[in-house]
């Protein structure tokens, strides 16, 4: 009898033993679980696509339950619809068509929420260094690379020239390409007087810089600067710094806003958090790997972001513990 109660316990002890096991292994397969993110980017050749690439790079490393999953669209105008339809997971969208999405201009409003700010974004003309156009004045007429059709440097575009009394449509003869890299060989070879663009290390304008003649930025006029921000408040001053580009020696005063990461309505929390966590975690690393994505911290988040009620809950727990946000 004792020699059965003893096998007994024995097998019970066993059978404990197996159940801890197993309830161990299933915490660390729980803990290892990795969640995915689609990132919605832009065109070949642009800014966007090279910020994806090493934003994406760097949560992955950062996190490695955390895949960010990188996918090639038009741009900001596309991301906007693609997030609201929960077709991508987070988009990279710039100021002004944040502002448009959030507020409905031109279909309902949609309920994206930040995930993180990029960098500024600027808009100005670059013209080869021997160009002989030195105003917008000059390049009335003239045929502009304005960029990829579905970019929002060309929603910004249309705003400032606008609030100048002008259509970029009708007052140019304008150039739409197809991918973000068309527009700059255009002006190196003359078939187009200017590429619109901005931002710093922006590749379009680092293809020109790096030409064989230099190149010059075109921007409003200080009067022209006021007008555009008394007609469209959203938009901001933005200074490029000096030695953005190659002979560039002196800081440009143009007009732009923050660039943002966004996220589609429903993200769970849980992602937006761990999205949250790697990027700050990898702002060193996301630093060193993009000259703009310095700026790419929650601090800025937070000033960058219209309302703070418009950060994803999950970013503002993250924020909160790691004593971003007090």
């Amino acid at each position: 009898m004792k020699r059965h109660k003893r096998e007994g316990g024995l097998r019970a002890r066993a059978a404990a033993g197996i159940l801890v096991l197993a309830m161990a292994a299933m915490s660390a397969a729980v803990a290892q679980q990795k969640t995915t993110v689609v990132l919605g980017t832009a065109t070949a050749g642009g800014g966007f696509q090279i910020y994806g690439e090493a934003y994406a790079t760097a949560l992955n490393e950062s996190d490695p339950t955390l895949v960010v999953e990188q996918r090639s669209t038009k741009g900001s105008t596309e991301n906007a619809p693609l997030l609201a339809e929960g077709k991508i997971d987070i988009g990279l969208l710039t100021g002004e068509v944040t502002y448009e999405a959030l507020t409905g201009i031109g279909h309902p409003p949609a309920n994206l929420m930040i995930i993180n700010a990029m960098y500024p974004n600027s808009g100005m003309f670059m013209v080869r260094g021997d160009s002989p156009y030195r105003t917008i004045a000059d390049l009335k007429g003239k045929p502009i690379a304005w960029g990829a059709a579905g970019s929002g440097f060309v929603v910004l575009a249309r705003y400032v020239f606008d609030a100048l009394g002008m259509d970029i449509g009708k007052d140019f003869s304008p150039i739409f390409s197809q991918s973000a890299g068309d527009g700059p060989k255009k002006v190196l070879d003359g078939s187009a007087a200017a590429q619109w663009g901005g931002g710093v290390g922006w590749p379009g304008f680092v293809a020109i810089a790096n030409g064989p003649a230099g190149a010059r930025f075109i921007t409003p006029t200080p009067e022209e600067l006021k007008r555009v921000l008394a007609k469209y408040p959203f938009i901001k001053p933005v200074t490029l710094p000096a030695g953005s580009y190659k002979g560039q020696n002196a800081p440009v005063a143009a007009l732009g806003s923050w660039s943002l990461v966004l996220a589609r309505p429903g993200l769970p929390d849980e992602a937006a958090y761990k999205v949250a966590r790697a990027l700050h975690k990898a702002e060193r690393a996301l630093g060193a790997k993009l000259e703009q994505a310095k700026e790419s911290t929650l601090a800025n988040t937070l000033v960058a972001a219209p309302r703070q009620d418009l950060i994803h809950p999950g970013v503002l727990r993250y924020m909160r513990e790691a004593g971003v946000l007090k």
